[in-house]
């Protein structure tokens, strides 16, 4: 069987750099395989995070010859192995050991995003009427695994490192999917201009491409998310309208 080389980054917070693997490879071998096989081989202690290796619980996010991806979900096939294959952990987040990152800021991001406020029913028996097609817009936001990929390829948090000031595409994501359901009534905009910082994404759709659930992140949840806020905070004729009604009220 052939043989591929792979550079994988070894360390922890403290330091560490790339180092070379080689081992066979198979047909329809996914780089997990290879860290697996590598892991047995040679490299009992080379930590990698991973659970269902179907592509659905987002677990070993990774980036691979510079490019975030599952490790599951990319096969060798489709990487050029005339070169070593480059494994290293994802740049967006504290390193733990080896290919894992602790990705717990995430979690703490989504404690802050008011939850669903339904409206009262529109019936007696406490059941509401809506449009099926308002329904459906929000299901696409709703197969996100979290695995990240989005969070660590914005260069708002990969390069500026701004997790401070922006909750990143995985969040605006799930902001969208409650702002647009036909339901809710609460009120996220003041907090997306603020402490979510939507105004730094600027719609290079890099999280787009990344995700492995295709979901249309830049388009569907981002933009109209901007033109909301645009809408209540910078519209000139709202603007005119809050300043008569100002005036009126003083007089």
């Amino acid at each position: 069987m052939p043989e591929a080389r792979f550079q994988i980054w070894r360390g922890d917070a403290k330091g560490g750099g790339l180092q070379e693997y080689a081992t066979e490879i198979f047909e329809g071998m996914v780089v997990l395989d290879a860290l697996h096989q590598i892991q047995a081989e040679s490299a009992p202690d080379l930590a990698v995070r991973w659970n269902c290796k179907a592509g659905k619980c987002g677990s070993c996010s990774a980036e691979v010859n510079g490019n975030p991806r599952l490790l599951c979900m990319t096969r060798l096939r489709d990487l050029p192995l005339e070169e070593p294959v480059t494994v290293e952990p994802m740049k967006a987040f504290p390193l733990v050991k080896d290919l894992v990152t602790d990705v717990s800021w995430n979690y703490e991001i989504k404690k802050k995003i008011k939850p669903f406020k339904p409206r009262p029913p529109d019936a007696a028996d406490g059941t509401w009427r809506f449009d099926q097609r308002d329904a459906d817009r929000v299901q696409e936001f709703r197969k996100c695994i979290e695995c990240f990929l989005c969070q660590d390829v914005c260069h708002v948090l990969r390069e500026h490192h701004l997790h401070d000031q922006f909750i990143g595409p995985r969040y605006l994501v799930d902001v969208a999917a409650l702002e647009m359901h036909p339901l809710d009534t609460e009120d996220r905009l003041g907090e997306l201009r603020s402490e979510g910082g939507i105004g730094y994404c600027n719609i290079t759709k890099c999280c787009t491409k990344v995700c492995p659930e295709n979901i249309t992140i830049t388009d569907n949840a981002i933009i109209p998310l901007k033109e909301r806020v645009v809408d209540e905070f910078y519209d000139p004729f709202r603007k005119l309208l809050t300043v008569l009604k100002r005036s009126r009220q003083a007089t």
